[in-house]
């Protein structure tokens, strides 16, 4: 069983659903989906710091993945997973880049920041003893820039991942072959983004979310 933390946003409860509709349409892999909610600090999603409870939340064991709800899985789910290594306690894309949009979805500030988008797409060692710092108390204590950017890690322990399992739609080039497509400026759900980057790819599996064989 794969274990999947899903940041959910109820101004977007539909990417939740669809991105658990992309996962399942790839894989002939047994997963399981837990919605990842909390308390918003900073008038960004709700989700923004509840992605650092994973490890606390699978006891400090075993491995799961954590991904933003505005997302959707072009590839086979396990294909990340087997990419696992015991000797990193977290496994991301490795961003480097600056935002071409200012301004994103319900016309939140996107600003530019170290390891932006890092912890957007996480495979988490949960078991790390490195990780276990984090609990609820420590979480909620922390800054967001301490938590983004993994600073309770030492360096040596974050693992890179292949750049096409976080495409960043309209902040790389269009990539419809990519494995994981990450709408961070703004999912196809919403008006002004419908026909946005590697949109009908969105919409194809928004539409088996609501599919009815008779």
């Amino acid at each position: 069983m794969i274990p999947i933390f899903v940041g959910y946003d109820k101004r977007e409860s539909v990417a939740y659903h669809t991105f658990c509709q992309s996962v399942i349409s790839h894989t002939k892999a047994q997963v399981s989906f837990s919605p990842l909610s909390g308390e918003q600090r900073d008038g960004s999603n709700s989700f923004i710091y509840a992605r650092f409870l994973v490890p606390h939340l699978m006891h400090n064991k075993g491995w799961a993945i954590f991904a933003d709800g505005d997302m959707i899985c072009n590839d086979d789910i396990e294909t990340l997973w087997n990419m696992r290594r015991p000797e990193y306690a977290v496994m991301v894309v490795q961003h480097n880049y600056r935002t071409k949009h200012p301004v994103k979805y319900l016309g939140a500030k996107n600003e530019d920041y170290p390891r932006k988008n890092w912890s957007s797409l996480i495979l988490w060692n949960c078991g790390h003893w490195q990780n276990q710092i984090l609990t609820p108390e420590y979480v909620k204590q922390s800054s967001g820039a301490d938590l983004h950017r993994f600073r309770h890690l030492d360096e040596s322990k974050i693992g890179a991942l292949p750049l096409e399992w976080n495409w960043l739609a309209m902040e790389y080039p269009e990539n419809n072959k990519a494995s994981l497509i990450h709408y961070t400026i703004g999912t196809p759900c919403f008006t002004d983004y419908t026909a946005c980057d590697s949109a009908e790819l969105w919409h194809n599996q928004h539409a088996e979310v609501n599919r009815v064989d008779e």
